[in-house]
Order: structure tokens, then C-alpha cells, then sequence
């Protein structure tokens, strides 16, 4: 990050003029946010609801909230926004007369695609494929993208251990009764402090918060410890090869086993359990420890995909060998789903399968972002903001070092950690009330998700408001 930073900060211009500064006229949520609240309240649950938007007048990287405060979103919708809010080119494309019969109907896609859909997927899903996958299945969101995914590793198993004969009466006459072997006793192997959507298999393999969980059955699967790394990285290189090493022997003992575990799945950076990273080099032993036992790699992209990594995928860094054997997506992809290689693909039809699969409409917005990635150099743009993000934290931790602790990311997936919990949500509440949505997660990190047009000049706006309210409630 710091040799990045040291070059100069690679600037795009936001299309539209921005706000030069946030600018905050009432408490963040205002009156206007609370009484939209309480009218929705009488109707609706509104218990995570933070503040109310005005779409109209939002723009770029600041998002204008019911009351008239202009605030840097470094929230954006819980990572989803990929290029801010209005952008010209979005706007162009969603009023497009030849766009407004696929906006118009929401077609049953696996049924009665629209015409020229092949072409759609070509220009945009194919455009951006992960390495070494050519077959994307769609979904409306994360955990339906995992949760589906789960299923084609699990047929592919399952064809596997059949060896080539067809299924059988009792399989079929079995599973209606989720019993063997029609219902098999198939795993997938997570890790500690994953997250991974909140369907139920998805919750199975979801080990960060009780409020996530709670009194929802699971599949009792297997999980291991994703490495604790220590910062800064330079100083620490052995230990964290010693706990990277000690990481993989679990999973290592656990697929030995339990032949039953047919999957790992596995996110490049923990985002909700608290941005916990680990090393290209993890990564790649892991990948031979799935491969060499015909263990299925499902990489969860849902949060790291789409740029914000600097890589448009952020496994790309690993330089594997052997692709994932699936990719999930979501958040700034705009539509949900899954890659994989031919082979992992159903022999037959609705076997994966819901009413929508997606929704087309979203792929419109996709070719946007893409256009916009590659135009404006945007995965340059990330980088350079990032390493500023992360050389600004490092400076204000060894300013606070008894607050501040590892300050880490890779591209503007940025976090650092906070001494407690309750120290981070003041510093997280005052910084709304000066202008800047931010978010935490794990148990004291606050963290970066901003767009992908956020550059080190808004930066700098955060690192100055973040300093100002340290100075204030230390």
C-alpha cells in the first residue's frame, strides 16, 4: 500500500459535479427520516432502518439523506454500489427506449428468456468470467447465489459416486422423504467467522453473530480456523506462516476425515467477520489440498467481487494454479449468481432452478459497470485510494496507538481495528453526524465499502473527519 501511495493518487472525476465537502444541516437521522420511520413502523419492520434517501438528489459518492444532508457514502448499501449514485451513464442506459420492455417484464429466465439474452450474457457476465469458468447460473442475491452453488457441487458429487449409472427408484422415492440415499449426507467445510448469506445452508456454514442464527435449524457441517493474522505483516512473517500452516492441517484432518465433506467454501477477505485476511500463499494450498481430493472450492465473491479489490476478482491475486472450481457473486454485480466449469453443470433440467433466476433488467446496469471499470481505469482508481485509505489509518494509529490497531485491506476493502466495540460505534455515530456513513464489522472493526468512483481525494475527507473524532471522544 505504501509504495502505491507514494506515486501519485489516481484521480478520476465523478461525471456530474460532487459536493466538495459533506455538508450536514440536522442529526443524522433528521425529522424527516423519523417520521417516514414511524409512518412505515404502523406496516413494516424498521428496526435496521438507519435514515431515508433522496435518490433525485443524490450524486457520485455523496448520498443526500431525507432531511438534506449531503454525506460521504462510504456505507453504499452494505457494498453494493458500484458507481455512485446517477451516474449519467446508468441514467442513460435505464431510459433507453430499447431497454424499457425488459425493465417493463420480469420474465421466468430459465423458462422464456428474451430475445438476444444469449447476446446480454456474452457482452457482460462472459466479459468479466473468472479464469477457466465459462457457465454462469443466475440468482437474485448472495445467499441464493451460495445456496444454489452448494447444490451443483453436490449433484456433480453425487454423479460421481453413482459412476455413470442413472438414479435410482429408491433415490427418488427416498428424497421425497429426506432420507438416504436420495437425501445424502453430503458437507460443505466452512470457516470460522464466515459469512455466507442467511438460507439455510447458507446459515450452516454463517459463523459470525447469534442475531444471524438464533433459533433457525442447520446442518450440523464441519467448519476450521480461518488464520488470525498479526500487523504489520512485515513484522510478523513467521508467525503468520505458523498460523497459516496450523489453519490448513484442520482442514487438512477434516477432509481426510470425513469423506462426506464434498465442498470448501471459502471467502477471499472474512467481510462481516471482521475483514480477516490471509495470504495468496494460504490460498493456494488450500486450493491443492481440495483439488488432490476431489473437494469442490467454491469461492464466495458476494462482497470482494466486481473491482473493489483492485483485481475485478479478488481471488485473481492468488495466481492459482487451478481455478475454483465456482465463483459466487452479488452486491456490485447488480444480479446474483454463480460460475463454474462445464463439468459442474446439472445433466438436467430443474434441478437448479427457481422462478426468476435473476432478473435481466440487472445486467443492463452491469454493462454500465463495466463500460465504466474499463473507461475510467476504475481498478486503478481503487488501488490508489485504498493504499491512501490504509496509509492515513497507519498514521492516525501511531497517533492513538492504545484506540487504533491493523490497519489492513486490499484495494478500498479497508478496516482497522478499535480497542472495544462500544469506542468504535461512538466513532462510527459521530463521524454520520459530521458526514460520513461508515460501517463496522467482527466485534470492533470499522470498515470501508465505498464505490468504486471513491478516489483519494474523499479519502483524505475521511481520514480528516475520522481524526476529528478521535481528537473529540478520546
Amino acid at each position: 500500500a505504501s509504495a502505491a501511495a507514494a506515486a501519485a493518487p489516481r484521480e478520476v472525476a465523478f461525471p456530474v459535479r460532487e459536493p466538495v465537502q459533506p455538508r450536514v444541516r440536522t442529526p443524522i437521522p433528521g425529522p424527516q427520516s423519523d417520521a417516514q420511520r414511524q409512518a412505515l413502523a404502523k406496516h413494516a419492520p424498521v428496526g435496521a432502518i438507519r435514515y431515508f434517501i433522496d435518490f433525485e438528489r443524490s450524486i457520485g459518492n455523496y448520498v443526500v439523506d431525507a432531511d438534506g444532508n449531503e454525506v460521504l457514502d462510504m456505507y453504499a448499501h452494505i457494498a453494493s454500489l458500484p458507481v455512485g449514485y446517477n451516474h449519467p451513464a446508468m441514467l442513460r442506459a435505464l431510459s433507453d427506449r430499447a431497454n424499457i420492455g425488459l425493465m417493463a417484464h420480469r420474465p421466468a429466465l430459465g423458462n422464456n428468456p428474451p430475445v438476444g439474452w444469449d447476446r446480454r450474457v456474452e457482452a457482460t457476465l462472459m466479459r468479466v468470467a473468472p479464469r477457466g469458468l465459462d457457465q454462469a447460473t443466475t440468482m437474485a442475491c448472495g445467499a441464493c447465489a451460495n445456496e444454489h452453488a452448494m447444490k451443483a457441487v453436490f449433484i456433480a458429487a453425487a454423479n460421481a459416486r453413482r459412476g455413470g449409472r442413472g438414479i435410482s427408484d429408491d433415490e427418488k422415492a427416498s428424497c421425497l422423504a429426506n432420507q438416504a440415499p436420495g437425501s445424502p449426507g453430503f458437507k460443505i467445510l466452512s470457516f470460522d467467522g464466515a459469512f455466507h448469506g442467511r438460507t439455510s445452508a447458507c446459515l450452516s456454514l454463517t459463523r459470525t453473530k447469534w442475531i444471524h442464527k438464533l433459533d433457525f435449524p442447520t446442518f450440523d457441517w464441519p467448519a476450521c480456523r480461518f488464520p488470525k493474522l498479526k500487523y504489520p505483516l512485515e513484522d510478523f512473517v513467521q508467525e503468520n506462516a505458523a498460523e497459516e500452516a496450523a489453519c490448513l492441517a484442520e482442514v487438512a484432518e477434516a477432509l481426510d476425515r470425513d469423506g462426506d465433506i464434498v465442498g470448501v467454501i471459502v471467502e477471499p477477505m472474512q467481510a462481516e467477520g471482521g475483514d480477516n485476511h490471509a495470504s495468496a500463499d494460504f490460498f493456494q494450498k488450500l486450493r491443492a489440498l481440495t483439488k488432490t481430493r476431489d473437494v469442490s472450492l467454491i469461492v464466495d465473491e458476494v462482497q470482494t467481487g466486481c473491482g473493489s479489490s483492485g483485481t475485478f476478482w479478488a481471488h485473481e491475486a492468488w495466481n492459482l494454479e487451478h481455478p475454483p472450481d465456482v465463483v459466487t457473486f452479488s452486491k456490485k454485480m447488480q444480479i446474483a449468481g454463480f460460475y463454474t466449469a462445464k463439468a459442474l453443470t446439472p445433466e438436467l433440467p430443474y434441478r437448479i432452478f427457481n422462478t426468476w433466476m435473476g432478473d435481466p433488467a440487472k445486467l443492463i446496469q452491469l454493462e454500465v459497470v463495466i463500460k465504466c471499470i474499463e473507461e475510467d481505469n476504475l481498478l486503478s482508481v481503487v488501488k490508489s485510494a485504498g493504499a491512501t485509505l490504509v496509509d492515513g489509518l497507519k498514521a492516525l494509529q501511531n497517533k492513538y496507538p492504545h484506540v487504533l490497531a491493523n490497519a489492513r485491506g486490499i484495494g478500498t476493502l479497508v478496516a482497522v481495528d478499535f480497542d472495544t466495540a462500544e469506542r468504535r460505534d461512538a466513532v462510527t455515530r459521530e463521524l454520520l453526524q459530521n458526514g460520513v456513513d461508515i460501517g463496522g464489522c467482527g466485534s470492533t472493526t470499522m470498515r470501508a465499502r465505498p464505490g468504486l468512483y471513491f478516489t483519494s481525494a474523499h479519502a483524505k475527507i475521511f481520514l480528516d473527519k475520522l481524526g476529528e473524532a478521535l481528537d473529540k471522544l478520546k
